[in-house]
C-alpha cells in the first residue's frame, strides 16, 4: 500500500514539475517575444543623434535627451530621499520600537501600502505636492511622488534583511559593552546590508520605470532643455514613449521602442548593480 501510495506522489510530483516549467517556459516566451519585438522596431533609431537631440515634431530628428536626463535626476532625487528615510525606519521599527498595538498597525499599514496601486500614488502626489505645497509640475514633486511609491517597499526589505541577522550577534556586541546603536551600526547593519541594498536597487528599478504617477501629477511630454534645477519642469523616459505611442506616424512608434530600449538596458543595470553589490559585501562578510 505503501510503495502504490509513493508511485502516485511521486507520479503527481512529476505532473507538478512539469506544469511549473512549461508555465516559465510559455511565461518567458512571451517576454522574448516582445522584448524582440521592441528590438526589432527600435534598434535602427539607436544612435548619437538619438541621444543629443531634444523632442521634435519630426520623428527623425527626435531624441531622448531632455527625457535622459529628467530620469537621471528623478532616481538621483529619490534614491537621497528614500535611502536614509527607508532604512532609518527599519532599523526603528526593527530594533528600537516597542512591540505593541501601536507599532502592529504601523506595520500593517507598510504592508498595505506597498500594494497600492501607483496611480494612486500619482493623485496623492498631485493634491499634496503640485497643489498644497505649490511646487507645481516639477523634479521635486516627481521625485518625491516615487518615493512614497517604493519608500514601504524599501523599508519591508530593509525590515527583513535585519531579521536575517542572528541574535547571537547583537548578544555578543553586548556582552563585550556595546550599546544599543553600536551593536546595530557595527554589527547588526554590515551583516543586513548586502539584502538591503538588494532591495534598494529592485525598488529603484521600479521607481523609474513607473509612468502613471509622473503623468497623474501633470509631467510635460515636450521639454525642449535641461532641467536646471529641483523646481524645474522635467520629463522622463516613461512619459516620452508614451507620447510617441500616442502619436499616429510609425516612425514616432521607432522612437518610443528605442527608448523603451535605453530604459530596459538601464533596468538591467541596475538589476546587475544589485547582484554584484550582494556579492561583493557577502564576499567581504566572509
Amino acid at each position: 500500500m505503501s510503495k502504490i501510495l509513493g508511485r502516485k506522489q511521486t507520479f503527481g510530483d512529476r505532473i507538478f514539475q512539469w506544469l511549473s516549467i512549461g508555465c516559465i517556459f510559455f511565461a518567458l516566451s512571451i517576454l522574448v517575444l516582445l522584448v524582440g519585438d521592441i528590438i526589432f522596431d527600435g534598434a535602427s533609431r539607436i544612435n548619437l543623434s538619438f541621444f543629443n537631440s531634444f523632442p521634435s515634431r519630426f520623428p527623425e530628428k527626435a531624441g531622448i535627451k531632455a527625457a535622459l536626463a529628467g530620469s537621471l535626476c528623478l532616481m538621483l532625487l529619490v534614491i537621497l530621499i528614500t535611502t536614509p528615510l527607508g532604512i532609518g525606519a527599519a532599523i526603528y521599527l526593527e530594533e528600537y520600537a516597542p512591540k505593541n498595538k501601536f507599532t502592529r498597525f504601523i506595520e500593517l499599514n507598510i504592508a498595505n501600502l506597498a500594494g497600492v496601486p501607483s496611480v494612486i500614488y500619482g493623485l496623492l502626489g498631485l493634491q499634496l505636492f503640485v497643489r498644497y505645497l505649490h511646487f507645481d509640475r516639477s523634479l521635486i514633486a516627481g521625485a518625491l511622488t516615487l518615493s512614497l511609491l517604493i519608500l514601504p517597499v524599501i523599508i519591508i526589505a530593509s525590515r527583513e534583511a535585519l531579521r536575517t541577522v542572528p541574535n547571537s550577534i547583537r548578544e555578543g556586541a553586548f556582552a563585550l559593552g556595546a550599546t544599543k546603536w553600536q551593536a546595530v551600526f557595527h554589527q547588526v547593519l554590515p551583516v543586513a546590508l548586502p539584502t538591503m541594498m538588494t532591495g534598494c536597487i529592485l525598488a529603484f528599478s521600479r521607481a523609474i520605470g513607473e509612468a502613471a504617477p509622473l503623468i497623474t501629477i501633470g509631467a510635460l511630454t515636450y521639454i525642449p532643455f535641461l532641467p536646471d534645477g529641483i523646481f524645474s519642469p522635467f520629463t522622463a523616459l516613461p512619459i516620452q514613449s508614451f507620447n510617441w505611442l500616442s502619436r499616429p506616424q510609425e516612425a514616432f512608434h521607432a522612437n518610443a521602442a528605442a527608448a523603451i530600449i535605453v530604459l530596459l538596458v538601464i533596468l538591467l543595470g541596475m538589476n546587475s548593480l544589485a547582484i554584484w553589490l550582494r556579492h561583493r559585501f557577502q564576499r567581504k562578510l566572509q
